[in-house]
């Protein structure tokens, strides 16, 4: 019996009912021969860990833009802490710690530079819209390693594409990526406005704080305590009174941090840059990586201009910008 056969017994005993067994993924888009140590799902979280997306997070906006201070969030950071919080959410819950894990590394890894704010003017240019969530899923499966995808399973697919909106993942263990996800930002970008200063923690609603907690962390205890009592038969919930509190706060930061002033004065220019490096790429192709221009060859110079600009941390498509727009220094000997 191989090291990954002894796991995938250990799965079987226990792991709640309701789990996703490894043994039983639906698979790969290409089949390959089983790994002798790792189930599928642990295969998939190294392979997420590993690739060129996922290290570039560290320089992408989770909210404030190009945070210059050490401790704000990026996408990154943001990554980390949702991993942290599905992974003690599904141990409590007997889930499948692997699969939980790799949905939560996976889940923004086609975020776009300047975070919403780049998704939305992505979305503005792009012929056919733009969502991180499904940019995501493309760079699993196709633009990782010059086109071959990271052939990842069925399940963390799935778990991937479906963590923002719409239809809930097939696993319980994507659904607690998802919830993990609302924890983590909502309370991370608390922490982060107020930092800003843009956020007086006095002003958080008191019927939000009477029922989560007035600090993060009693918060983010709160809602994972309840998250867990209140789940069962492979249904991720929350208790009514916490899904009513949580749905106050996230109001109250829809209708204050996030629409900042200061915030939208930046958003503007990320509108801007944004646009001129997608209409510089579109009229000069070839100024992008020859990846991206076989990406245009077979999918058009719209599919290619998205992709390569969605992949971008901050810092290079500022840099990108400056190159192409804003006039250089003379050296002269």
């Amino acid at each position: 019996m191989t090291i990954r056969e002894q796991t995938q017994a250990l799965e079987r005993e226990t792991l709640s009912r309701y789990a996703t067994l490894s043994e039983n993924s639906r698979g790969r888009r290409r089949p390959e021969p089983e790994d002798p140590l790792r189930p599928c799902f642990q295969r998939d979280r190294d392979r997420i860990l590993h690739c060129k997306s996922f290290r570039r997070l560290k320089q992408k906006t989770q909210v404030f833009l190009s945070p210059e201070g050490d401790h704000y969030r990026t996408r990154l950071t943001h990554t980390l802490e949702v991993s942290q919080i599905a992974r003690t959410i599904a141990r409590a819950l007997r889930l499948n710690e692997d699969l939980t894990e790799a949905v939560a590394l996976g889940h923004d890894l086609g975020h776009t530079p300047f975070g919403h704010a780049g998704e939305r003017a992505l979305n503005r240019l792009c012929p056919g819209g733009f969502t991180h969530y499904r940019q995501s899923l493309r760079v699993v499966d196709f633009l990782e390693k010059d086109g071959k995808g990271l052939n990842l399973s069925w399940e963390v697919r799935n778990g991937i594409v479906t963590h923002t909106a719409g239809a809930w993942a097939r696993t319980p263990e994507g659904c607690v990526v998802r919830r993990a996800d609302h924890i983590a930002f909502l309370n991370h970008d608390i922490e982060d406005a107020v930092s800003a200063g843009v956020l007086n923690p006095e002003s958080l609603p008191r019927e939000a704080t009477a029922v989560l907690g007035t600090t993060k962390s009693q918060r983010i205890t709160t809602m994972i305590t309840d998250l867990i009592a209140h789940s069962g038969n492979g249904q991720i919930s929350f208790s009514p009174e916490i899904e009513a509190a949580y749905a106050v706060l996230k109001d109250f930061m829809y209708a204050t941090v996030y629409v900042d002033k200061e915030a939208k004065r930046e958003e503007k220019k990320v509108d801007k840059l944004v646009a001129e490096l997608y209409e510089r790429l579109c009229e000069q192709p070839d100024l992008m990586p020859n990846f991206y221009m076989q990406i245009a060859y077979n999918e058009g110079v719209d599919r290619a201009v998205t992709d390569y600009i969605s992949g971008m941390s901050d810092e290079f498509a500022t840099r990108l910008f400056e190159q192409w727009f804003v006039p250089q220094k003379w050296s002269v000997l």
